[in-house]
Order: C-alpha cells, then structure tokens, then sequence
C-alpha cells in the first residue's frame, strides 16, 4: 500500500544508510515507546507540524520475520494506548528524516483528519467461512435438491454423484452468504465506519469495522448472538481490537491528477 509519495511499502532491500522504518503517525506529545523496533532497532519520534511519526533505522534486509512482525506490533500498541495512532503495515519506508518531515508538514491537515476519525476507536475485524455439512437441512428445504438426490439414490453413478455435489455446494455457498450479510446487517450499526476485505468460495465474509472501544463489549455481545443464530451456516471468527489499519486512507492526489 503506497501511503504517501514519501512513505512507500517494500520487502526488498533498504540500500539508503538514511532510510527509516515507519510504525505509525500520531498527534505531537505522545512518549517514545520503549519497545524495541524491527531488527531491534531503538524507535524514536519525528514531530512536525503538530504530528509525531514513530520510526527507526531501516535495516539492510527486511524480511517478514515473526519477531519483527511482533516488534512493529508491540510499537503499535505502545502508541495506541496513549491515544489515536494511524498504523503502517509492515515493511513502510521512508527515504529519510527531510523527506518524511516534509511530507507531514505538507499532508498535516489530512493525518490529523484521520487521527480525528480513529480517535477513541478499535478495529475489529470479523470473518466467516463456510459450513460444509449444512446439507440434510438444504434438502428439506429445496424441492429442486430433494429430486436431484431421488434420481441419484435410484441411478447411482459417478455423473449423477458429481452433480449432486456440485448443486448441495453451491446451495450451501448461496446460504452462507445469505448468512454473511444477515452478520452484516446487525454488526454494521455498531460501527462508525466499515471496509470489506477479500471473499472466495470459502471465506465469504471479511470485513473490518471501526468501533468506539466504549463499544467493543456491545459489538462482541452483537457477534456471540449472530454466531448462534448461524452457526450451522457460518462458522465466525473475530480478531481485533486491533490498530485500526484499514481505516488509514491513502494520501489525496494533487489536484489536477
């Protein structure tokens, strides 16, 4: 994810002795964290214009390492227990101090925007798969599956048996996202704020959602009663609260772009 023309994301080797490894932008007057940083690194603070960023020197390789995954989190929760933070996914670089500096002195009014929006908030990110078994129910229900499976049980072969498999997966499919959207429908509410991720065949919901962390016990509540409610359908699953990584929006282009 390009954040800013200064901030940019690689995996790929940091070459400049100056480049900085950033964890986050938050307002002016935050402590340093005393966590370590990646590649155990000391972090520290840049402030301009009202803004802190928490960096630190950018190591030659950066590999997605669990400990380095780990050290950019602990940083992370460091900053977001003292207030709003706009997290960095890992691997975002900056070519140097000057550059990164200038791109918060210049984008001050867009960064406090978002540290205005996340203030007093948490990410929760919810998704569903599928439930393979759900079949015995679909059956009972639809005429058109009960017939498939009659003529199958008197005409057994290999055909017959693929389409019936195919109809009961698709049909368990269609009733897991119908599933998917009721869990939408309850928890969207709750939320100042929702992003959809990636869905398949499988994980038919992901979706992030922006709470109040006053209320992360109601939404939670609002999640245990929708997972009874589709249980058989759609198995849930909840991480969070998490910095609130998807709710960072991209830099705005220049006009005229």
């Amino acid at each position: 994810m390009t954040v800013t023309a200064a901030i940019t994301t690689t995996a790929a080797t940091a070459t400049a002795l100056d480049a900085l490894y950033v964890y986050g932008i938050t307002p002016a007057g935050v402590r340093t964290p005393r966590a370590q940083g990646v590649n155990g690194a000391p972090v520290r603070l840049l402030t301009e214009s009202g803004l802190c960023a928490a960096v630190s020197a950018a190591p030659v390789r950066l590999l997605p390492r669990r400990r380095d995954l780990s050290a950019h989190q602990a940083v992370l929760d460091e900053l977001a227990a003292q207030g709003p933070v706009l997290p960095m996914r890992f691997a975002v670089l900056s070519p140097e101090a000057g550059v990164l500096r200038s791109e918060l002195r210049s984008d001050a009014a867009h960064w406090t925007k978002q540290l205005d929006r996340v203030r007093g908030c948490v990410e929760m990110n919810v998704k569903g798969a599928v439930v393979p078994g759900y079949f015995a129910e679909l059956v009972r229900r639809d005429e058109n599956l009960r017939a498939l499976a009659r003529r199958t049980r008197r005409r057994p072969d290999y055909e017959a048996n693929v389409r019936l498999g195919e109809a009961l997966a698709r049909s368990v499919r269609r009733e897991a996202r119908h599933a998917a959207q009721e869990v939408l429908t309850h928890l969207a509410p709750l939320a100042v704020r929702t992003v959809q991720g990636p869905v398949d065949d499988e994980q038919v919901l992901s979706t992030s959602f922006l709470v109040r962390s006053a209320d992360e016990p109601r939404f939670r509540q609002a999640l245990d009663d929708r997972a009874r409610e589709v249980g058989d359908r759609l198995a849930l699953s909840v991480t969070g609260p998490l910095p609130c990584y998807s709710f960072v929006d991209p830099r705005p282009a220049p006009a005229g772009r």
